[in-house]
């Protein structure tokens, strides 16, 4: 439990973001009252975000309670293995700047659906809309919430239910009262807050534990040498080798980063092609700051924990006379035991920086695709007004069957584990469909269409077997190299497909599709260090020089 003091100060923050959330969204709306396109303005703030908010708007949708929480768990777990998720999405968020924005922005979509139906066709567009509404509901707001109330009940010893429905009620009512402005401005605030927070805990753990050189010794003690390690050998116990990293991210990361709403709506809204990859680039900057506050402390509470410096027995329970230790907590445990009265409350405000982020920016994508993709689909002639009022009232339903999906979620150990065994499933014929198309101008319309139907049935096919039937073969596949395997085959289904019934392109698909791979950096940029191409590189040799340095 935490002080009056840290509480305070982790209301004030509330209030604040609330305050400056439908300051800044009822602002924007004010001033572009006059324009004709106000559910443009609502949805993506007219497309006038510049690349700082951008790179910091897309690392706070990504960065959730999930990642301090689960981050913390798995470092406590299992070392640094799962700060490759994190340095791995650096590649990704390049893959996006260079060759996946250049045709969001030239055909001016509003939604990614909105992007495969110019590819492809309206079917592939439906079956995303709907895909990715299910998934923004399930994987950015429930296991969000999930993780936000189980902290929020440890250190305020409230209902996890309660603590979270209040918290979601103040982030949708600024959200849906704001559009994209008040997201991206309230995010560019959690953002902040969020990285002090977790620098402040990094260097309250790393003091306590007496520097680097006491860790090495306590791991090397302890036979926990590798969890310094993020290239696991093959057997290695957590089901995660060096190549299922290499294998299966990519599947995961590119429909995460390059086909996801949620995350690519703050791109969708830039000012022009420039801002959008270069806010892309710098939030591939940003991701190699969580391995270091977010991953790296569970690390240091596993040798505070080993060393006698942490107590765990409020953590830990007996499972046949034998102590298990419920490392779901180990996060908050470290807030409570190292920090002191005031920087409590200041953390508090960054894991909530987390939570509200995360569910502002799903919810705010949840209602751009439902009024775009699928109202519209039927009311053609819909104005704008109808479509923000179509949005808000998606929004806020899509809140209460987030907080439904809590209790059955909360059966996963590793809440980290379980957001990526569910992405695992549901990414691949995803990340095909817009690999392919974007790459091979053979990809047709209906291999896509098909690709998306069979792959999306294998997916919940292949999870309902791996849970009904844990033992068997598929289910002692690790999840990453599952979705590379499911990855394979939708590949070999749209070839198959585009193969036996041919593209048949519009005037608008031949723009779409790259016909060299370095077609993509044709275009020279800004000058100087601001341009795309000399940022890409430079961020490939610190992230090439990180895995050297932590193989």
């Amino acid at each position: 439990m935490i002080g009056s003091l840290d509480l305070s100060i982790s209301a004030i923050y509330i209030i604040g973001i609330f305050v400056i959330g439908l300051w800044a969204g009822l602002r924007h709306q004010r001033r572009t009252s006059l324009n004709n396109n106000s559910a443009g303005e609502y949805f993506l703030a007219g497309k006038t975000l510049r690349w700082p908010m951008i790179g910091l708007a897309l690392f706070a949708t990504n960065i959730s309670c999930v990642h301090l929480v689960s981050l913390a768990q798995s470092g406590f777990d299992s070392g640094l293995l799962n700060g490759n998720f994190e340095w791995m999405a650096s590649f990704t968020l390049i893959l996006l700047a260079l060759f996946f924005i250049p045709f969001y922005i030239k055909s001016g979509v509003s939604t990614l659906p909105d992007f495969l139906e110019k590819r492809y066709d309206r079917a592939s567009r439906d079956w995303l809309a709907i895909v990715s509404v299910v998934s923004a509901i399930i994987i950015h707001i429930s296991f969000s919430l999930l993780a936000g109330g189980i902290v929020l009940q440890t250190l305020f010893g409230v209902n996890m239910y309660t603590s979270v429905i209040v918290i979601s009620i103040i982030t949708a009512i600024y959200t849906i009262v704001g559009g994209l402005t008040a997201v991206v401005v309230t995010e560019s605030i959690q953002t902040v807050v969020l990285l002090f927070g977790a620098v402040v805990i990094s260097v309250a753990a790393y003091i306590k534990m007496g520097g680097w050189e006491p860790m090495v010794n306590v791991l090397h003690a302890n036979g926990q040498l590798d969890k310094l390690s993020m290239m696991r050998s093959e057997g290695d116990p957590s089901g995660m080798p060096w190549y299922s990293v290499f294998l299966g991210y990519p599947v995961l990361g590119i429909w995460y980063w390059c086909a996801d709403q949620t995350i690519v709506q703050r791109v969708l809204g830039a000012r022009d092609e420039n801002h959008a990859r270069v806010g892309a680039i710098f939030c591939g900057f940003i991701k190699v700051l969580p391995v270091f506050i977010f991953v790296l402390p569970g690390l240091f509470a596993y040798t505070l924990a080993s060393s006698g410096k942490i107590d765990l027995s409020s953590i830990t329970t007996q499972i046949n006379g034998k102590p298990l230790v419920n490392s779901k907590g180990i996060y908050t445990l470290m807030i409570t035991q190292l920090l002191p009265t005031g920087l409590i409350g200041i953390l508090v405000a960054a894991l909530l920086s987390g939570l509200m982020s995360q569910i502002s920016g799903a919810l705010n994508s949840i209602s751009t695709m439902v009024s775009y993709d699928l109202y519209l689909r039927y009311k053609p002639n819909a104005s704008d007004e109808h479509l923000i009022k179509t949005g808000k009232i998606a929004a806020a339903i899509s809140l209460v069957v987030s907080l439904t999906l809590l209790p059955l979620l909360n059966h996963y150990e590793s809440i980290f584990n379980g957001l990526n065994d569910i992405i695992a499933h549901i990414a691949p014929p995803i990340t095909c469909v817009f690999v392919v198309g974007v790459f091979w101008k053979r990809a047709s319309a209906l291999s896509a269409k098909y690709t998306l139907w069979i792959g999306s049935a294998l997916g919940v096919l292949v999870f309902s077997l791996n849970k009904l039937a844990p033992n068997s073969i598929l289910g002692n596949i690790p999840f990453m190299m599952m979705a590379f395997y499911l990855f394979c085959v939708c590949v070999l289904i749209q070839v198959s497909f585009s193969v036996f019934y041919p593209a048949k392109h519009t005037a608008e698909s031949r723009s779409l599709y790259w016909n060299s791979p370095l077609e993509a950096i044709s275009d020279k940029g800004w000058p100087g260090i601001g341009n795309y191409k000399a940022l890409s590189v430079l961020l490939l040799v610190i992230m090439g020089f990180l895995f050297y340095v932590f193989r």
